[in-house]
């Protein structure tokens, strides 16, 4: 069964970690069949850890506290009669975060990076040093030339794509977003809409600046991770998701979702 949903189905956000790795490699495999020759679609990682300081991330483990059982002891108190108190051990998440994005190289050049298209996550989005990462090297890519393409389908955090959301017209600003820019032209990015009740649209990845663009269709890709990934079977429409949508969003899913008998 397909989602409920026309465009971005907003609960695919709770499984996000697994939704954004098969965005990444659909997303270069429908690619790779659209570049000319010498250029070639080829999915990096990025490693950084990932604290939690109470800033909303809910895409990685909590903190754990163990608790280990009070054994009693038989050996003698330490010299000068001194008691030593047993600490609670707490393990909190300092494991790596991998993230993926797609880069299109030139072979015939030492592979140099043409194009990078990243598909946004929560890390990118709330402080911390997944975010600081991210735009360091966004930075850098701006400085070498390097075109970009932005894909912001999460909802968590604060939007952070190479235009500030108030650079942007209210009749842009929807609830997902893309953005381009182009290596050749500094001071200038594109736009898409991508709301809620409508399909995601097809966007333009730049190449090099003599080629052709080449088509990159979102919808069929959230499709197929929606389908792959089986979803239909985990979520469960009758509660809101996470996080929340605005009212009047979450009066139009509500009279979708009924409408469909999910809820």
């Amino acid at each position: 069964m397909p989602s409920p949903f026309p465009g971005m189905d907003p609960y695919l956000e709770q499984h996000w970690g697994d939704v954004y790795q098969r965005l990444v490699i659909y997303g270069s495999d429908q690619l790779q069949d659209r570049l000319p020759g010498g250029l070639r679609a080829r999915v990096e990682e990025r490693v950084f850890v990932e604290s939690d300081h109470g800033n909303g991330r809910s895409m990685y483990p909590d903190i754990r506290v163990v608790e280990h059982g009070r054994r009693a002891t038989t050996s003698p108190p330490p010299a000068g009669g001194l008691a030593v108190a047993e600490p609670l051990v707490i393990h909190f998440p300092d494991e790596p975060v991998t993230q993926g994005f797609i880069e299109i190289l030139e072979v015939g050049s030492g592979n140099r990076v043409i194009t990078v298209v990243e598909v946004l996550s929560p890390s990118n989005k709330l402080p911390g040093e997944g975010q600081d990462l991210y735009l360091r090297k966004r930075s850098e890519l701006k400085q070498g030339g390097v075109s970009l393409v932005e894909i912001d389908l999460v909802r968590t955090g604060r939007r952070n794509l190479t235009l500030a959301p108030e650079e942007i017209p209210p009749s842009y600003r929807t609830t997902y977003q893309i953005c381009v820019a182009r290596g050749w032209k500094p001071g200038e990015a594109e736009v898409y809409r991508a709301p809620l009740r409508e399909r995601l649209p097809t966007i333009k990845i730049p190449l090099r600046e003599a080629d052709a663009d080449a088509p990159l269709e979102l919808q069929p890709l959230i499709e197929q991770c929606y389908r792959n990934g089986r979803y239909e079977e985990d979520i469960d429409y009758a509660v809101e998701p996470v996080p929340p949508l605005d009212p009047a969003d979450a009066k139009w899913a509500d009279e979708l979702l009924r409408s469909q008998g999910r809820r």
